[in-house]
């Protein structure tokens, strides 16, 4: 299916003849339009002949086109898997209790320290809390997991994904 065929159906939902018809064929009329208004939607896959002859509407034949001219559905890894388990619109829901999936979502934080940059300690609370009331927490185990180093209350990105 190509943008043709889409042009096409478009098209003849444009032409007043052909719409009337598809309408008359939708609602279980008989259309007034002639045989060759038909066969143009016949054509167009809007509609069909049944077994005694006659014209019935396809309004399947939207769908298969939405279908058609769909991006293909991306499968999710398993880290985006776990950060749209626990984040909904950026927040965390809760801090996962299992270490792997900790992991993830911590990584995923990380991200908001640039590296090579010294943050202090209440610029790190307020990065944090955008995430999770416990910025506490948060900062805990980002040092523990060594994604961020500390001294003397400054910290710096010292792990994690780095974007190139």
């Amino acid at each position: 299916m190509n943008d043709e065929e889409i042009r096409r159906v478009l098209g003849l939902l444009h032409q007043d003849d052909t719409l009337r018809a598809f309408a008359s064929l939708v609602l279980g009329q008989p259309p007034e339009q002639g045989e060759e208004c038909l066969e143009r939607l016949g054509r167009g896959g809007l509609a069909v002949r049944d077994e005694d002859g006659g014209w019935r509407a396809r309004p399947e034949r939207f769908r298969e086109l939405l279908k058609a001219a769909a991006p293909p559905a991306r499968r999710l890894t398993g880290e985006e898997r776990v950060l749209e388990a626990f984040l909904v619109d950026g927040r965390l829901k809760e801090i996962p209790a299992k270490w792997e999936k900790r992991m993830v979502v911590l990584r995923h934080i990380s991200r908001v320290f640039e590296p090579g940059v010294r943050y202090p300690e209440k610029d790190v609370n307020v990065l944090l809390r955008a995430f999770h009331d416990d910025h506490a927490a948060l900062r805990r185990y980002l040092v523990e997991s060594e994604l961020l180093s500390r001294e003397a209350n400054v910290y710096w990105r010292s792990g994690g994904p780095v974007e190139l």
